[in-house]
């Protein structure tokens, strides 16, 4: 998992990753096929691990509103990206964004993974307009899509060096674009 989030999925090569699993390329191959199925093992590791999916999920539902949920989910993308022990960035974004035609399965899986977190976003949103604390008037697909982005982004500027501090003032920019009740 830390090969691809480092290197990122094109670049990683078998030899990579042998060496560091500490087995042979026949080993791999028995134990998981080929390097794209490790790859989807490695991502699905990554987000039971890191946060995403459930863990996500429940950062979200567990705020008392919408905006609580979202500033929350947004600082702990930063504990992620910015930890020391671990590769700058998220993984789902940094290892898959560019990648050749020839890796169109795993830029989709990838994908889908990002618009799942979306989607979490919107659901999210759309239970704080029912809630009364997000106004009626929000359309909740786009304010669930500029805070994915502002997610994506700061993998980005992570990956670049940004620090911890300089991203958790990018969030409390983003939070100021909240929609007042």
């Amino acid at each position: 998992m830390l090969v691809f989030w480092r290197q990122g999925y094109e670049t990683t090569t078998v030899h990579d990753l042998t060496e560091a699993m500490g087995i042979t390329a026949p080993s791999l191959y028995s134990a998981f096929g080929d390097k794209e199925s490790l790859y989807l093992e490695a991502v699905g590791h990554y987000r039971k691990r890191y946060g995403a999916g459930e863990h996500s999920r429940a950062l979200l539902a567990g705020a008392p509103t919408a905006r609580e949920g979202v500033r929350n989910l947004l600082f702990e993308a930063v504990h992620v990206m910015g930890d020391p022990e671990t590769p700058a960035g998220c993984m789902v974004v940094n290892s898959a964004i560019n990648c050749s035609s020839s890796s169109s399965r795993v830029q989709a899986i990838v994908a889908d993974c990002r618009a799942e977190a979306e989607a979490d976003l919107r659901a999210r949103i759309e239970r704080g307009v029912r809630d009364g604390d997000v106004p009626a008037t929000v359309d909740a697909a786009a304010l669930a899509k500029f805070y994915a982005t502002i997610i994506v982004g700061m993998s980005i500027q992570a990956r670049d060096g940004m620090t911890c501090a300089s991203l958790q003032a990018i969030i409390d920019a983003a939070m100021l674009a909240w929609p007042q009740a």
